[in-house]
């Protein structure tokens, strides 16, 4: 009896451990901390829940996104976006073109969405649009 009951417990264990291993290997954040550390285009972002932030990152700098909650024509969606890096002294080498494939994908994911950069990125965009 005590033998059976030892074997059922490591049964448990080892179906526990393989478990814990495949969550680990299909963790988004995983995900996002490789592709980062590659410099990688990635996108975290949980759609379904607009109070949390979602992640983006690109060519090794990693952007935070804010997400607003509003009224459309005819529902309740994201409506406002805020973006900026978590370290503005790596933004060197970006040019707009980037920061223009940044809002594509993120206009892909809220199309109602009005994106805004933090400075010093919106003064960048700006001088463009006057140009």
């Amino acid at each position: 009896m005590v033998v059976l009951l030892l074997r059922l417990i490591i049964l448990a264990a080892v179906l526990y451990l393989i478990y814990k291993g495949f969550k680990y290997l299909f963790d988004p954040k995983r995900k996002l901390e490789l592709a980062h550390e590659k410099a990688d285009y990635y996108f975290h972002d949980d759609s379904n829940n607009p109070r949390k932030n979602f992640f983006i990152t690109y060519k090794g700098l990693m952007f935070q996104g804010e997400k607003y909650l509003g009224e459309t024509e005819r529902s309740f969606d994201v409506v406002s976006i805020f973006i900026w890096p978590h370290d503005p002294s790596r933004l060197q080498g970006f040019t707009i073109e980037d920061f223009r494939f940044l809002e594509t994908e993120v206009r892909s994911n809220y199309p109602h969405a009005r994106i805004d950069w933090k400075s010093p990125i919106r003064e960048l965009l700006e001088k463009d649009r006057m140009e």
